[in-house]
Protein backbone atom coordinates (compact mmCIF):
# COMPACT_ATOMS: atom_id res chain seq x y z
CA UNK A 1 0.00 0.00 0.00
CA UNK A 2 1.32 3.31 -0.68
CA UNK A 3 2.13 6.33 1.95
CA UNK A 4 0.28 9.52 1.70
CA UNK A 5 1.31 10.80 5.18
CA UNK A 6 0.45 14.00 5.31
CA UNK A 7 -1.69 14.50 2.22
CA UNK A 8 -5.02 16.15 2.78
CA UNK A 9 -7.89 14.03 0.91
CA UNK A 10 -11.79 16.28 0.41
CA UNK A 11 -14.45 13.85 0.41
CA UNK A 12 -17.03 16.26 -1.44
CA UNK A 13 -20.67 15.46 -0.68
CA UNK A 14 -23.83 16.34 -0.64
CA UNK A 15 -25.76 16.09 3.16
CA UNK A 16 -28.07 13.67 1.82
CA UNK A 17 -28.11 10.43 -0.33
CA UNK A 18 -24.22 9.33 -0.05
CA UNK A 19 -23.92 5.46 -0.93
CA UNK A 20 -22.43 4.86 2.24
CA UNK A 21 -19.63 1.77 0.92
CA UNK A 22 -18.85 4.68 -1.46
CA UNK A 23 -17.76 6.82 1.10
CA UNK A 24 -16.74 4.43 3.89
CA UNK A 25 -14.56 2.12 1.87
CA UNK A 26 -12.18 4.77 -0.26
CA UNK A 27 -12.21 6.57 3.17
CA UNK A 28 -10.78 3.65 5.26
CA UNK A 29 -8.47 2.71 2.83
CA UNK A 30 -6.81 6.11 2.64
CA UNK A 31 -6.71 6.45 6.37
CA UNK A 32 -5.06 2.78 6.24
CA UNK A 33 -2.38 4.65 3.91
CA UNK A 34 -2.07 7.55 7.11
CA UNK A 35 -3.70 10.03 4.62
CA UNK A 36 -5.76 13.09 6.26
CA UNK A 37 -9.20 12.62 5.46
CA UNK A 38 -12.35 15.34 5.49
CA UNK A 39 -15.97 15.39 4.57
CA UNK A 40 -16.46 18.15 2.96
CA UNK A 41 -20.57 19.23 2.42
CA UNK A 42 -22.70 22.05 1.54
CA UNK A 43 -23.93 22.45 5.13
CA UNK A 44 -22.60 21.95 8.71
CA UNK A 45 -24.15 18.95 10.60
CA UNK A 46 -24.85 15.24 9.52
CA UNK A 47 -24.63 13.84 5.92
CA UNK A 48 -26.92 10.73 5.55
CA UNK A 49 -25.65 7.37 4.14
CA UNK A 50 -27.83 5.37 1.74
CA UNK A 51 -27.79 0.97 1.53
CA UNK A 52 -29.29 1.84 -1.83
CA UNK A 53 -32.89 2.63 -0.73
CA UNK A 54 -32.37 2.51 2.82
CA UNK A 55 -30.61 4.33 5.31
CA UNK A 56 -27.17 3.61 6.59
CA UNK A 57 -26.78 5.83 9.36
CA UNK A 58 -25.09 9.44 9.69
CA UNK A 59 -21.54 10.77 9.53
CA UNK A 60 -20.66 14.47 10.36
CA UNK A 61 -19.58 17.15 7.99
CA UNK A 62 -15.68 18.24 8.98
CA UNK A 63 -16.14 21.48 6.66
CA UNK A 64 -18.37 23.19 4.08
CA UNK A 65 -18.00 23.72 0.90
CA UNK A 66 -18.06 27.41 0.67
CA UNK A 67 -15.38 28.06 3.09
CA UNK A 68 -12.53 25.80 1.33
CA UNK A 69 -10.40 25.85 -1.73
CA UNK A 70 -8.40 23.94 -3.40
CA UNK A 71 -5.19 24.80 -1.50
CA UNK A 72 -6.69 23.20 1.31
CA UNK A 73 -6.33 19.67 0.14
CA UNK A 74 -4.00 17.74 -2.04
CA UNK A 75 -6.51 15.55 -3.46
CA UNK A 76 -10.81 14.86 -3.98
CA UNK A 77 -12.76 11.81 -3.91
CA UNK A 78 -16.60 12.06 -5.43
CA UNK A 79 -18.45 9.33 -3.87
CA UNK A 80 -21.86 8.28 -5.59
CA UNK A 81 -25.56 7.97 -4.52
CA UNK A 82 -27.75 9.16 -6.63
CA UNK A 83 -29.63 11.55 -4.56
CA UNK A 84 -26.01 12.90 -3.06
CA UNK A 85 -24.30 13.63 -6.65
CA UNK A 86 -27.85 14.80 -7.99
CA UNK A 87 -27.83 17.61 -5.06
CA UNK A 88 -24.18 18.34 -5.01
CA UNK A 89 -23.88 19.21 -8.47
CA UNK A 90 -26.72 22.01 -7.89
CA UNK A 91 -24.56 23.35 -4.94
CA UNK A 92 -22.37 26.65 -7.06
CA UNK A 93 -19.70 25.89 -3.51
CA UNK A 94 -19.34 22.61 -4.40
CA UNK A 95 -19.13 22.57 -8.57
CA UNK A 96 -16.14 25.92 -7.79
CA UNK A 97 -14.50 23.31 -5.34
CA UNK A 98 -14.13 20.43 -7.74
CA UNK A 99 -13.32 22.57 -10.96
CA UNK A 100 -10.63 24.63 -9.20
CA UNK A 101 -8.68 21.97 -8.20
CA UNK A 102 -8.83 20.22 -11.57
CA UNK A 103 -7.56 22.87 -12.85
CA UNK A 104 -5.13 23.30 -10.21
CA UNK A 105 -4.00 19.75 -11.37
CA UNK A 106 -4.68 17.94 -7.92
CA UNK A 107 -5.80 14.31 -8.80
CA UNK A 108 -9.66 13.50 -8.47
CA UNK A 109 -11.12 9.70 -7.97
CA UNK A 110 -14.94 9.72 -8.98
CA UNK A 111 -17.20 6.56 -8.44
CA UNK A 112 -20.73 5.57 -9.63
CA UNK A 113 -22.84 8.37 -10.22
CA UNK A 114 -20.00 11.26 -8.97
CA UNK A 115 -19.55 12.43 -12.48
CA UNK A 116 -22.70 14.34 -12.14
CA UNK A 117 -20.90 17.34 -10.50
CA UNK A 118 -17.94 16.91 -13.24
CA UNK A 119 -20.74 17.22 -15.93
CA UNK A 120 -21.41 20.69 -13.42
CA UNK A 121 -18.11 21.99 -13.79
CA UNK A 122 -17.40 21.48 -17.80
CA UNK A 123 -14.22 19.55 -16.94
CA UNK A 124 -15.04 16.52 -19.24
CA UNK A 125 -14.14 18.38 -22.03
CA UNK A 126 -11.51 15.55 -24.09
CA UNK A 127 -11.43 13.13 -20.97
CA UNK A 128 -12.30 9.44 -20.94
CA UNK A 129 -13.77 7.90 -17.54
CA UNK A 130 -17.02 5.33 -16.60
CA UNK A 131 -19.89 5.69 -14.27
CA UNK A 132 -23.34 3.84 -13.22
CA UNK A 133 -24.15 3.63 -16.68
CA UNK A 134 -27.09 6.18 -16.51
CA UNK A 135 -25.04 8.94 -16.77
CA UNK A 136 -22.89 7.95 -20.37
CA UNK A 137 -25.22 10.13 -21.98
CA UNK A 138 -24.56 13.07 -19.50
CA UNK A 139 -20.95 12.44 -19.92
CA UNK A 140 -21.06 12.32 -23.87
CA UNK A 141 -23.01 15.95 -23.90
CA UNK A 142 -20.23 17.18 -21.56
CA UNK A 143 -17.55 16.44 -23.71
CA UNK A 144 -16.31 13.41 -22.19
CA UNK A 145 -16.07 9.80 -23.66
CA UNK A 146 -18.10 6.89 -21.70
CA UNK A 147 -16.09 3.33 -21.32
CA UNK A 148 -17.75 0.51 -19.91
CA UNK A 149 -14.66 -0.68 -17.47
CA UNK A 150 -13.82 -1.40 -13.88
CA UNK A 151 -11.76 1.26 -13.68
CA UNK A 152 -10.36 4.28 -15.82
CA UNK A 153 -7.13 6.66 -15.30
CA UNK A 154 -7.45 9.98 -17.71
CA UNK A 155 -4.71 12.59 -17.74
CA UNK A 156 -5.50 14.12 -20.60
CA UNK A 157 -6.93 17.58 -19.14
CA UNK A 158 -4.76 19.77 -16.63
CA UNK A 159 -4.87 16.65 -13.69
CA UNK A 160 -5.92 13.10 -13.88
CA UNK A 161 -9.41 11.56 -13.38
CA UNK A 162 -9.65 7.73 -12.09
CA UNK A 163 -13.01 7.00 -12.34
CA UNK A 164 -15.37 3.62 -11.75
CA UNK A 165 -19.00 2.09 -12.23
CA UNK A 166 -20.69 1.21 -8.95
CA UNK A 167 -19.62 -0.62 -5.12
CA UNK A 168 -18.57 -3.72 -6.90
CA UNK A 169 -15.59 -2.21 -8.22
CA UNK A 170 -14.20 -0.64 -5.35
CA UNK A 171 -11.09 -2.92 -4.58
CA UNK A 172 -9.77 -1.69 -7.84
CA UNK A 173 -10.94 1.87 -7.28
CA UNK A 174 -9.38 2.40 -3.93
CA UNK A 175 -5.93 0.43 -5.72
CA UNK A 176 -5.97 2.97 -8.60
CA UNK A 177 -6.86 6.37 -6.45
CA UNK A 178 -4.20 5.49 -3.66
CA UNK A 179 -1.33 4.71 -6.28
CA UNK A 180 -2.50 8.07 -8.42
CA UNK A 181 -2.02 10.31 -5.30
CA UNK A 182 1.19 8.97 -3.93
CA UNK A 183 2.23 9.49 -7.59
CA UNK A 184 1.53 13.32 -6.72
CA UNK A 185 2.53 13.60 -3.28
CA UNK A 186 6.12 15.26 -4.75
CA UNK A 187 4.18 17.83 -6.23
CA UNK A 188 2.15 19.62 -3.19
CA UNK A 189 4.48 21.50 -1.48
CA UNK A 190 4.89 21.76 2.19
CA UNK A 191 4.34 25.19 2.89
CA UNK A 192 0.69 25.45 0.61
CA UNK A 193 -2.09 27.14 2.41
CA UNK A 194 -3.76 24.67 4.92
CA UNK A 195 -7.17 24.44 6.61
CA UNK A 196 -6.53 26.06 10.00
CA UNK A 197 -6.08 23.70 13.35
CA UNK A 198 -9.76 24.32 14.31
CA UNK A 199 -11.16 23.07 11.43
CA UNK A 200 -9.12 20.02 11.65
CA UNK A 201 -9.99 18.73 14.92
CA UNK A 202 -12.48 16.55 14.02
CA UNK A 203 -10.43 14.30 12.52
CA UNK A 204 -7.10 14.35 13.15
CA UNK A 205 -4.25 12.28 12.19
CA UNK A 206 -4.41 10.36 15.34
CA UNK A 207 -7.64 9.06 14.92
CA UNK A 208 -8.45 5.43 13.64
CA UNK A 209 -8.63 4.53 10.24
CA UNK A 210 -12.45 4.14 10.03
CA UNK A 211 -15.53 5.46 10.80
CA UNK A 212 -18.84 3.85 11.90
CA UNK A 213 -22.03 5.35 10.49
CA UNK A 214 -23.89 6.82 13.32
Amino acid sequence: MPALSGVRIAFVVANEGVESVELTTPWDAARAADASTFVVAPDEGSVLLMNHLDKAGTVEADLVTRDVGPSDFDAVVLPGGVVNADQLRTDAAAVGLVRSMVEAGKPLAVICHGPWTLVEADVLRGRTLTSWPSLRTDIRNAGGTWVDREVVRCSSGPNTIVSSRSPRDLPAFCTSFLDLFAEHRHRWPSDDARIDEAGMESFPTSDPASFTPR
